[in-house]
């Protein structure tokens, strides 16, 4: 069945939702959610939002602490525009009613600033540490009383919709005209079609077996995008959060950077202290040099988790600045008012992705990405703490802005399309490959291509991917779609992308650490890794 409206937005972070909230000013949205249009990493995301909002901050720097935490990969251009415009945009979900945490000491009228790693100023703007959560209750219960946006919950999309004659064309004569679109509940595939289309389906994570996302982060934008054709960039930079809480009963729960900007000392197990060692700002370093000295220490010793203390600070101030964190620890039997907190590295936020120009648009006419499925340019090598939502909800502006334009400009009629046909493809009932394969790529990603890298380990991850991805292909097309099939094949691909961008760069920047390439190369490396069909 065919399905139309004049925007087309899968995924319902911040950055799905604010698109949304700006297109139905003028025109109609519907908007996709693989599970509950809330599950996103943005509301999962604790720390906050970075923005210069205080006398003592400047935009200067913080364009320097996002070039510095991006080893110098950044586009200086898209820094400082997304700096710059952020702070009118945080106003307006102020306007909105979303309630950042306000100071309760002599200054009750100013927001309580967070300091994060590699900021050098207090910049984050936060809701207790549950910012996340608070931004996107606030976004979808404008979204779902508006009258022209369409919210669809459990439907997970396929492939995007390009039409035949364009599929041999360069990326840019190519048009994407919407997508196919599994609803999972009714086991039925419908063509959504739309004029644009924009991809908002968060990161990675999930290829990786430890992960501080949601199960829905299985790289299905970027994998969408590179099948139809546009170029992905950067993929090698897989930003590792340095404290995740370990513990067997605790699944992806992150213990947020705010916790070492209050004062959270790291420590090893025996008590000492480390990260002097590593970095002059200490535990307070950016995340891709605290992630390596935990993960270095850790084989060192042999431990399974280093600690992270805060209990030094007034048991009154951990509880009301971090409730969440302090509440789940507390319901594991930790008191992190009383003890250290246990944790490990684990896969985190994707600073790769599609690429986009500085209004979201990709290589294909159409087709917009914004937040984390995106490359942007902000990030580079490494991605400065809570400068994700700020992206998210800059480029989701501009994405909007241009594609609203686009739509007064060009009236272009839609085009006959092919609905979906399954072939001669049957159901299956060996489920057992599929979450087989699943485990054993999460599982290869993790002992290859994780936060320390080598010549053989990136060789061994990709002729493993390469047999994997050939199995898969196959078992796809024979069976009748699913949504665990679907996400195994974008897992596949992405984990081929992370592990051939790896092979590519040949020095070590960022969250790229090869043993064999130690030295940042700056003549020859100092440029983004682009893939696209056809590269290999």
């Amino acid at each position: 069945m065919r399905q139309e409206s004049d925007f087309l937005v899968i995924g319902g972070g911040i950055a799905g939702l604010w698109f949304a909230i700006q297109a139905a000013q003028q025109g109609t949205v519907t908007l996709l959610a693989k599970k509950d249009v809330r599950e996103s990493s943005t509301n999962y995301a604790q720390g906050g939002i970075a923005a210069v909002s205080s006398k003592e901050d400047s935009f200067e720097e913080h364009v320097r602490d996002t070039m510095v935490a991006g080893a110098d990969l950044g586009n200086l251009e898209i820094v400082r525009t997304v700096i710059s415009e952020g702070p009118s945009l945080i106003e307006e979900l102020i306007r909105l009613g979303v309630e950042f945490t306000i100071r309760k000491d002599k200054k009750p009228d100013e927001f309580d600033l967070g300091l994060e790693g590699g900021h050098s100023k207090r910049r984050i703007l936060h809701a207790s540490d549950f910012t996340g959560k608070e931004i996107v209750d606030k976004l979808y219960a404008i979204a779902s009383e508006h009258p022209r946006i369409r919210l669809l919950d459990y439907h997970i999309a396929i492939d995007l919709l390009v039409h035949p004659r364009d599929r041999n064309l360069a990326p840019s004569e190519k048009k994407c005209w919407g997508a196919y679109v599994l609803d999972i509940q009714k086991n039925e595939v419908h063509s959504f079609v739309s004029a644009t289309t924009v991809l908002a389906t968060g990161g990675t994570g999930k290829v990786y077996l430890y992960t501080s996302n949601p199960d829905i982060a299985t790289g299905d934008g970027v994998a969408m995008s590179y099948r139809a054709g546009a170029r992905i960039a950067n993929m090698e930079f897989i930003q590792f959060h340095p404290t995740c809480l370990y513990h067997p009963k605790a699944k992806s729960f992150l213990i947020s950077e705010a916790v070492r900007g209050e004062g959270g000392i790291l420590k090893l197990k025996d008590g000492t202290t480390f990260m002097e060692n590593y970095h002059p700002q200490g535990c307070l370093a950016p995340r891709d040099i605290v992630a390596r000295a935990i993960d270095n220490e850790l084989k060192r010793r042999g431990d399974e988790c280093v600690t992270l203390d805060i209990t030094h600070r007034d048991p009154d101030f951990i509880r009301s600045r971090f409730p969440n964190i302090h509440r789940q620890c507390l319901s594991l039997g930790i008191d992190i008012t009383q003890e250290p907190i246990p944790v490990v590295p684990a896969a985190h936020y994707t600073c790769g992705g599609v690429l986009v120009d500085a209004s979201g648009q990709t290589d294909i006419r159409n087709l917009y990405a914004v937040g984390e499925v995106a490359c942007t340019g902000l990030h580079g090598a490494n991605r400065l703490a809570s400068n994700s939502l700020l992206e998210a909800l800059v480029f989701a502006q501009r994405a909007a802005d241009a594609s609203l334009r686009r739509m007064k400009e060009d009236e272009e009629p839609y085009p006959r399309l092919k609905d979906w046909t399954s072939g001669h493809a049957v159901d299956s009932d060996e489920s057992i490959v599929v979450s087989h394969n699943w485990d054993e790529i999460r599982r290869l990603m993790s002992n290859y291509v994780s936060i320390f890298r080598s010549n053989k380990r990136l060789e061994r991850a990709k002729r493993r991917i390469d047999a994997l991805t050939g199995e898969i292909h196959q078992y796809y097309w024979d069976f009748l779609v699913t949504s665990d099939l679907i996400e195994l094949r974008n897992l596949a691909l992405v984990a081929d992308l992370i592990i051939t961008s790896a092979i590519t760069r040949k020095e070590s920047r960022g969250l790229h650490y090869n043993i064999n390439y130690p030295v940042t190369d700056d003549e020859a490396w100092k440029r983004d890794t682009i893939l696209w069909r056809g590269y290999r």
